[in-house]
């Protein structure tokens, strides 16, 4: 046996046994760290786009209010369609709409339903003069 000796493995040996658990965990922990960043940073995003839609909604409608206060003079017999956020057909609803109003005043409300109601903003608000609440640039 002294004839015999060992050769030395070489890369081509190395590439062909795979991964060791060791590096499988480091990816995987790599990947967990980057998922755990990356998610909040998602819904956060998910939740400005959802109120922009809200945004978009309650200026539609108060838009539809003016259209019949110039025909009709008065905005108390002014209703909400009943296809509220036709956009969102088919899906859960992420805020209810609801109007107050009066002979030369009205009021629009979204308010965040299911996982929107976790948005920083909360319940939006406008009413005929443009006045917006939340005041917030952030918000509108």
């Amino acid at each position: 046996m002294k004839g015999m000796q060992m050769m030395p493995t070489t890369g081509v040996d190395r590439a062909q046994r795979g991964f060791t658990l060791i590096e499988l965990m480091i990816v995987v922990a790599v990947v967990a760290i980057l998922a755990s960043i990356a998610l909040p940073a998602y819904n956060d995003s998910v939740r400005k786009s959802r109120r922009g839609q809200a945004k978009a909604d309650l200026v539609e409608y108060a838009q539809l209010a003016e259209r019949w206060f110039t025909v009709n003079n008065t905005y108390a017999t002014f209703v909400l369609p009943t296809n509220q956020s036709p956009r969102e057909a088919g899906s859960a609803a992420r805020y209810t709409l609801n109007l107050v109003s009066a002979a030369t005043t009205f009021t629009i409300t979204a308010v965040p339903q299911g996982g929107q109601a976790a948005d920083s903003c909360g319940t939006l608000t406008m009413n005929q003069a443009g006045a917006k609440t939340p005041a917030t640039q952030e918000c509108w």
